[in-house]
């Protein structure tokens, strides 16, 4: 699925968040994904862009989409997406200085 995104969009970042990102999943866990990238028009018609991509992939995912100036502020947000995404979050891929791609928690 990253690579899909990474190959189509060119994010600055994937983040896996949610059940999967703590270890916590069960059978019928979705998998969730956000993604920071600079895009034209609203995130929502890139969601939908990137949902139709990975449409063939029989995993149950959301995809979310957020430009890197949102995410920096909405991280520190609580009740906001990117709160835990940020805290509990594993980067699964960011571009070459954006980040450390280890897969390490983001939160402090």
């Amino acid at each position: 699925m990253v690579a899909r995104i990474v190959k189509h969009f060119n994010p600055e970042k994937v983040i896996l968040f949610g059940s999967r990102a703590r270890g916590d999943a069960g059978p019928d866990s979705d998998v969730d994904l956000l993604v920071v990238m600079r895009h034209e028009g609203n995130s929502r018609e890139v969601r939908l862009a990137i949902r139709k991509l990975l449409a063939d992939i029989p995993i149950a995912k959301d995809v979310f989409v957020t430009t890197p100036e949102e995410f920096a502020w909405r991280q520190r947000v609580v009740g906001t997406l990117e709160h835990p995404a940020a805290e509990e979050g594993k980067v699964l891929y960011a571009r070459p200085g954006e980040g450390d791609p280890s897969g390490q928690r983001m939160g402090h």
